[in-house]
């Protein structure tokens, strides 16, 4: 009866007439973990000595929370490595919601115990937690993580967040073990309460995000699948993703120029394990780095933030095709991928470009042959997207 008005988060200001510098941050809370996942670009052994020396301590991840919420902040994600693996993680936890932020969890659940989940129930994270699933079976789920028992620890997790009413959902990547149980995964999400969607699905697998191990990297691009081998599996679902698409494409298709960041980086960012602020969860490029130790975030904010916002692209290469090429947002080239894959933030990935295309010429927005550069008229290749039939073509 007009006591009460529901606010998108989006909208909310935490001071009224006070405009937020900053919605969410990330937190690395540590690189370890408990899994030695045959693709995994950043882990480390559990009890690796040098990282526990080098981690945030408590105190420091305490004040950054602080500063997140005084900047206005709503949201802390905490992932890794590993996040449950921090023994001050409840602590943690717990010092978040009282600051007022809603708290996002990248897990693979099998640290979720008795205690834990009923943390989780009693004072609730507010976004569902996120837990990986590496296989639908223990054989092709610890062919993935390389650790025995592993898989039923992670059933247990979820158990023990299914029994409690907390809310959570499940991705996977998609790897030679259980690229055979796509449609097992779909079904076991369906029966998930908290899913409305299909689970998210990594396709290309990311190298080493720290540049930092080149056998390992060798070993993960060749456990990739082809560009047309991924186009199957995004379009599976082929209704589905035509309307996403449809959507999708309206709205954010067109040459992006040479602005580096045209995402989300630079109004959000992420912190490392050691304290080191970055625009984004994926990018670890030593030059885009800022120290919160011998910093605050509100500098960071009012200086870094800004100066990565305006960066803009010089590779050549770069500037003739992803520039001028009306399908960018289509693709997943990014600085992070770009960095990770060659080094450089502004480099063409060749996977990404060939996936694209081929997903156009899916969706009618480009014959065979076309590139998206060369495209001069295409808003009206945008506006004759068919909406259901797939083998329609221009």
């Amino acid at each position: 009866m007009g006591y009460v008005e529901r606010i998108s988060s989006d909208k909310f200001e935490r001071w009224p007439g006070k405009a937020s510098m900053l919605r969410r941050l990330d937190f690395e809370l540590t690189e370890r973990c408990n899994n030695n996942c045959i693709h995994c670009s950043i882990n480390l052994p559990a009890d690796d000595p040098s990282a526990l020396e080098r981690e945030l301590s408590a105190g420091e991840v305490r004040r950054m929370l602080t500063e997140v919420a005084a900047l206005g902040g709503m949201e802390a994600r905490f992932t890794g490595g590993e996040p449950l693996l921090r023994e001050d993680f409840e602590e943690l936890y717990l010092f978040a919601r009282r600051l007022g932020l809603k708290v996002m969890i990248f897990t693979n659940g099998r640290l979720i115990d008795r205690r834990l989940a009923d943390l989780f129930a009693k004072i609730p994270p507010l976004i569902p937690i996120e837990i990986t699933v590496y296989g639908m079976h223990s054989d092709s789920y610890e062919d993935v993580t390389r650790v025995k028992g592993s898989f039923a620890q992670f059933r247990r997790g979820l158990e023990l967040l299914r029994q409690r009413n907390v809310p959570f959902a499940i991705k996977t990547a998609l790897l030679p073990p259980n690229r055979e149980e796509i449609d097992e995964l779909e079904s076991f999400a369906a029966d998930i309460p908290w899913m409305d969607a299909p689970p998210q699905r990594v396709v290309f697998l990311e190298k080493r995000c720290r540049r930092d191990d080149p056998e390992k990297d060798r070993r993960i691009e060749a456990m990739r699948l082809s560009p047309e081998e991924a186009l199957a599996v995004i379009t599976r679902r082929a209704d589905r993703y035509r309307k996403e698409m449809y959507e999708f494409c309206g709205k954010f298709l067109g040459p992006p120029g040479d602005r580096l960041f045209p995402c989300g980086a630079g109004h959000g960012g992420s912190v490392d394990a050691y304290g080191r602020l970055e625009p984004c969860l994926g990018l670890r490029a030593p030059e885009l780095t800022y120290d919160l130790r011998n910093g605050s975030l509100k500098e960071a904010v009012l200086d870094f933030f800004p100066r990565v916002r305006v960066m803009r692209a010089s590779n050549a290469e770069y500037l003739r095709r992803c520039a001028r090429c009306f399908l960018k947002s289509l693709c997943d080239q990014c600085p992070a991928r770009s960095w990770n894959e060659t080094g450089a933030l502004d480099r063409p990935l060749e996977f990404q470009c060939s996936l694209t295309h081929l997903q156009a010429q899916w969706l009618g927005l480009l014959r065979p042959g076309e590139h998206g550069w060369e495209i001069e008229d295409w808003p009206s290749r945008i506006g004759h997207i068919p909406r259901e039939n797939p083998s329609c073509r221009l």
